[in-house]
């Protein structure tokens, strides 16, 4: 399983790389300052955790532990935050904001979930 998260994050930093890459050369002329904002928010949050799973991914693997659950939350996390952070910029449905903190919310649980986990082991 610990390949799965590993690629998972291999994924996810793929494609905070392509967002980002996209905003600064194809999203610049149709968005404003604040929705550039929110989308290089939404980029760095999915990198960063992008490289938590990796992590999550070495972690199990070399502890030979069960970090299934904090990985998993990770991704929703960045799904839910990131996500909704992407979206929101694009459509301006203020609506999508409430998403957000339950995506912050995830990697919140999965950061702890995995310090924990690590102690115990």
């Amino acid at each position: 399983m610990y390949k799965q998260l590993i690629i998972s994050g291999v994924i996810n930093a793929f494609i905070a790389v392509a967002l980002g890459a996209f905003a600064a050369h194809g999203l610049k002329q149709s968005l404003g300052a604040y929705e550039l904002g929110i989308w290089q928010t939404a980029v760095d949050y999915q990198m960063a955790h992008a490289l938590g799973l990796i992590l999550i991914g070495l972690l199990a693997n070399n502890l030979k532990i069960n970090l299934n659950k904090p990985g998993w939350i990770m991704l929703a996390g960045i799904v839910l935050f990131s996500g909704s952070l992407y979206i929101l910029s694009l459509s301006g449905i203020k609506a999508l904001g409430m998403v957000t903190p339950l995506g912050g919310m995830c990697f919140l649980i999965a950061w702890l979930w995995l310090g924990v986990s690590v102690y115990r082991s």
